[in-house]
């Protein structure tokens, strides 16, 4: 058998010996700053990743490295408290387990969330960015051998965010008088943060927001045709006309990120309730 099929189904057996038989409706991803979300799940089992066999340690500032099993929006849902990046070192391998764990354990929908810089001009710190389509500049999660039991050797990413997705969530943004906005998100490798010409070039070739994670995670999840709905937290202007003394601060995303958690977890909840 294939050595990643044995340690994604050793990761399974554990979480399902902590868990029980519940099966979680939906897998949700948290980001730099965004682990909030999770004190608003009920009854909530958590366990840290380096308890999880195979699992990576999430390095990142704002990212505690919990996974947590719980109930919102009525349902059970499975949240990662923090993600793995490529920039930490992990394979896409690594940084991509959790969703395979996730699939295994039958999600049927994975809501994945982002701290960005917003390359769109419109963008102001703390605007919520529902993502309708994404362009990748991070190595495909799918090189090498394909895991057939997953899905397919040349997955359809022709709608990687699931439209009713983003409908309903406009819907509720309306109701709640949360404001959203609708654009393309980038994911490169980093750990830098992007030069002002790399900003320049990234509006020109189509994003309306720059990070450094989330798109392994969703192609992951197509490839199993799980339905992915995502929302980046704009953390910073990244524009490429800086004052002399600008400067990108990983604490300053983080902070930003923190104060539209609320928002986030809206529209997470109220999608959620209403599937």
């Amino acid at each position: 058998m294939d050595e990643r099929l044995i340690q994604i189904n050793e990761a399974v057996e554990y979480l399902r010996g902590r868990f029980g038989d519940v099966k979680p409706f939906a897998g949700i991803v948290l980001g730099s700053g965004l682990g909030k979300l999770a004190d608003r799940i009920e009854d909530p089992i958590t366990i840290k990743y380096s308890e999880i066999p195979h699992f990576a340690v999430s390095t990142a500032t704002g990212h505690k490295g919990n996974f947590i099993l719980g109930k919102l929006g009525g349902k059970y849902v499975l949240a990662m408290q923090g993600r793995f990046h490529y920039y930490e070192g992990y394979s896409m391998y690594k940084v991509t387990l959790p969703i395979r764990v996730m699939v295994k354990l039958g999600i049927e929908c994975l809501f994945v969330s982002n701290a960005a810089g917003g390359v769109n001009y419109d963008y102001k710190v703390g605007d919520l960015m529902v993502i309708k389509d994404h362009l990748n500049l991070l190595p495909n999660p799918l090189i090498g051998p394909n895991l057939d039991e997953f899905g397919p050797r040349f997955p359809d990413m022709t709608r990687p965010y699931e439209p009713k997705l983003i409908k309903m969530a406009h819907e509720i943004g309306d109701e709640f008088g949360i404001a959203l906005k609708e654009g393309v998100y980038l994911a490169s490798t980093g750990p830098t943060y992007e030069t002002p010409s790399e900003y320049k070039y990234f509006r020109t070739i189509g994003a309306d927001a720059v990070g450094m994670s989330t798109i392994p995670e969703v192609i992951v999840a197509r490839h199993s045709s799980v339905p992915v709905f995502g929302v980046s937290v704009i953390t910073n202007e990244a524009h490429d006309d800086y004052a002399d003394d600008y400067v990108n601060d990983g604490q300053d995303v983080v902070d930003a990120a923190n104060a539209a958690a609320d928002k986030m977890t809206t529209i997470f909840t109220k999608i959620i309730e209403r599937l």
